[in-house]
């Protein structure tokens, strides 16, 4: 019988101030019983899409072992990235069809972490009166620099 993995629900969210310009990125981590976690950060030069990103790597980066996570993001960039677009950038090795990849980086660590989890992506209207989106996108706020 296999072991059943921990779930978590995650709920992630970028901010940036100009885009191009400084950002933040946030995620809430549910853990049902067990309790919440929130985890921010920033960056004083980035995007919107990079701030995305960000937050759902460093989401799966806090868990300490392998689980069933459920993504809620508004992102439509970082959703259809992580679910219909990823496969086919790592056929054509990391590149769109249009040439370059944008925040390779990010992509490629997010597809590594991405293993080690059972992930489901869900999609919520942002500004939707969704709690945890809303609370994800005020702690992204707030992680901005301010510099």
């Amino acid at each position: 019988m296999a072991n059943k993995l921990p779930e978590v629900t995650i709920y992630c969210d970028g901010a940036c101030s100009g885009n191009p310009g400084p950002g933040g990125w946030a995620a809430v981590l549910l853990f049902g019983q067990a309790g919440e976690r929130v985890i921010s950060g920033g960056d004083k030069a980035t995007t919107n899409n990079r701030m995305e990103l960000t937050a759902a790597l460093k989401a799966l980066r806090a868990l300490s072992e392998p689980s069933a996570v459920t993504f809620v993001t508004d992102s439509s960039y970082l959703m259809n990235g992580a679910t219909i677009w990823l496969p086919g950038w790592k056929k054509r090795d990391w590149k769109r069809k249009q040439g370059a990849l944008a925040n390779i980086d990010l992509w490629q660590a997010l597809d590594r972490e991405m293993q080690r989890h059972q992930v489901r992506w869900e999609w919520v209207r942002g500004h939707s009166g969704d709690r945890y989106n809303e609370r994800a996108d005020r702690e992204a706020r707030k992680a901005i620099p301010k510099t």
